[in-house]
Order: C-alpha cells, then sequence, then structure tokens
C-alpha cells in the first residue's frame, strides 16, 4: 500500500531552528507531499533546499495553513500565540517551539522518550525548553527506578540558545569587536544571565527548567532550582543535575539504568578522560551522561553532567520525533 504523504508547514523556516527542522526530517525521512516554507516579509521569495528542491520562502499570514497537516511553529512566542490557534482551525496539528503554550493546562508538553501518551488532542503540541529536555530523560529514568526527592541543575549553555544573534556575537566578540546583542563580551567571561530576571531573584529560563520538569514528569511536588548560565561555546548545552533520591544505590545501578534508557549514551570513563563534551554532542540527537558520582555528604544524592545538541535535540530534533511518532501512529491506526 503507498505510503501517504503529509503537507507540513515551517513557521520561521529561515532561522537557526527553522533550517534545522528541514534537516532532521530528511534525516527521518517524514513522508512530506507540500512542503510550505513561511517566514517573515523580509525573507519572501527566499530559497531553502530541501528534499531535493529548491523552496520558495512565502510571507506568514493567517490563509497560510489551507491544506496543511502539520505546522512546526519555531518563531517566537508572539508568532506562536497569534498563529498557532489559527493553524489549528484550518486542520493541521501545531508543534510549538516557543514558550507561548508550554504551561498552558490544556497544551501537552512533550519529550517523546517520557511522555508522549500525553498528547490526546489533535491541536497545539508544545516543545519544552532546550535545557529542560536533555535534563528530563535522565531524570525520568533515575525516578522510575530509584524514586526522587528533588532536583537542583546548574547549566552552561551555548549561544546558540539565542539563536543566529547569539552565535552572531560570540563571532563578533573573538574577532575583537564590540557585543551588540549580550551585555558582556560572551567571549571572554560567563554570563549568569538567560533572559529575563524575576522579582524571586530566578531569571525566566530558570523559571521555566523548574515548572517544565514538573509538568513533563507529572510531579508538581519535586523540590527543582535552577541557576543558567550562558558560556563562549556555540552548540551544545551542558546541565549538571544534582539529584536526590528515595534510596541508596550503587553507581554500576545508576549507570545501568541511564544507558537503558531511550536516547541516553553514557560516557563516563575518567581515566581516559571520557566525559560528556559539546564537541561529542553537536550533530546528533542523544543526551550524553557522564560524572556520575555520589554526593560527598548525602548518599542519596547523585551527581551527574548531561550535555545535548541544545538546536537538534533540545529543538528542532525533538520536535520532529514528535511530528515523526505522530504520523507512524496514524498508519497504525489506517492498517
Amino acid at each position: 500500500m503507498k505510503k501517504r504523504l503529509y503537507n507540513i508547514a515551517i513557521v520561521g523556516a529561515t532561522g537557526l531552528v527553522g533550517t534545522n527542522f528541514i534537516r532532521v526530517m530528511e534525516e527521518m525521512k517524514i513522508p512530506v507531499g507540500e512542503l510550505r516554507l513561511l517566514a517573515s516579509p523580509k525573507s519572501e521569495g527566499k530559497t531553502i533546499s530541501a528534499f531535493g528542491c529548491e523552496c520558495t520562502v512565502h510571507t506568514l499570514t493567517e490563509s497560510s495553513f489551507e491544506g496543511i497537516d502539520f505546522a512546526l511553529f519555531s518563531a517566537g512566542g508572539s508568532v506562536s500565540r497569534q498563529y498557532a490557534k489559527i493553524a489549528v482551525s484550518s486542520g493541521a496539528v501545531v508543534i510549538d517551539n516557543s514558550s507561548a503554550w508550554r504551561m498552558d493546562a490544556s497544551v501537552p508538553l512533550v519529550v517523546p522518550e517520557i511522555n508522549f501518551e500525553d498528547i490526546q488532542n489533535q491541536g497545539i503540541i508544545a516543545n519544552p525548553n532546550c535545557s529542560t529536555i536533555q535534563s528530563v530523560l535522565p531524570l525520568k529514568a533515575l525516578r522510575d527506578a530509584f524514586g526522587l526527592e528533588s532536583v537542583y541543575y546548574s547549566t552552561y549553555q551555548a549561544v546558540s540558545g539565542s539563536g543566529q544573534k547569539g552565535i552572531d556575537d560570540l563571532n563578533r566578540t573573538l574577532a575583537g569587536e564590540t557585543p551588540k546583542f549580550y551585555p558582556y563580551d560572551i567571549s571572554k567571561t560567563c554570563i549568569p544571565e538567560i533572559d529575563v530576571f524575576s522579582e524571586n531573584g530566578y531569571t525566566l529560563e530558570e523559571m521555566k527548567m523548574v515548572n517544565e520538569t514538573k509538568k513533563i514528569l507529572h510531579d508538581d511536588s519535586l523540590e527543582i532550582s535552577a541557576t543558567c548560565i550562558r558560556v563562549p561555546v556555540e552548540v551544545g548545552h551542558g546541565v549538571l543535575i544534582n539529584a536526590l533520591l528515595k534510596q541508596d544505590v550503587d553507581l554500576s545501578l545508576v549507570k545501568q539504568v541511564l544507558s537503558s534508557f531511550e536516547g541516553i549514551k553514557v560516557v563516563d570513563d575518567l581515566k581516559n578522560h571520557g566525559y560528556p563534551t559539546s564537541l561529542l554532542a553537536k550533530g546528533n540527537d542523544y543526551v550524553y551522561v557522564g560524572r556520575i558520582r555520589k554526593d560527598l555528604n548525602n548518599p542519596f544524592r547523585v551527581l551527574l553532567y548531561t550535555v545535548a545538541d541544545n538546536v537538534r535535540k533540545g529543538a528542532a530534533s525533538n520536535a520532529v520525533q514528535i511530528l515523526k511518532r505522530l504520523i507512524d501512529k496514524a498508519g497504525e491506526n489506517n492498517d
């Protein structure tokens, strides 16, 4: 039987994540009929290579979603708030990479290896924050095996987490020019400020990690704190996770549990400098976990360091993985 082809729109097609949507869709062999590339008016008429063709970029309008089955959004929260429901009313399923819908109780916030079953509607599906995605995979594995009481995050986030503007500012300052995007020269310092500060002293990025982790793991009682830091690396976020388990467990068992979880690769060979790095993670969709050790003062507490490609698994690939599972599920239902 001939496989069905799907009409797919990409909103923000010329951006860093938007172009990676296309590359990952090609890699995952998504069965595309029409690929509709949408962006702001300044990108009208540009062409992007996709699926062996040169596709023209069109201006996003309210009528852009007629005949579309799935729409992948990565054009910022304001665009998503304005157009996502329009896309749904036109018959499309929206997978949104912005923060606009993540904490909406009616919208599932999905990492497919963890909670794909949360998708019960055919409306909007939210893609989590990049650092949250790579953190909840090992946390899910640990919680299911040993129980989980609390989590403390410290992140070391690459400039591509700010989009192309962040990459440009790193390259600009590396060339000796004045920064135009970050408040300080990112080539010479780490910056403990990602997104704006809230009244409680935490940034919105830090609160995203707190609230999104609870939603994805279905555990509002979980104690979480986070500190998020921008570092002079182009791609590949690092997250130190300090997790309090509900029991004292042997580290060999912790490593075994993590290694067997979908999407995780354990790299923990310290004698040979084997641990997660941004260089290792760049260009693929694994969450690398290493530096696995016990807290010096509490045997129930374990520390682990994770790294993932924030543009791919932290954004584009997670969304396309959701898309692929939806398509595969539809195919199963039609068999």
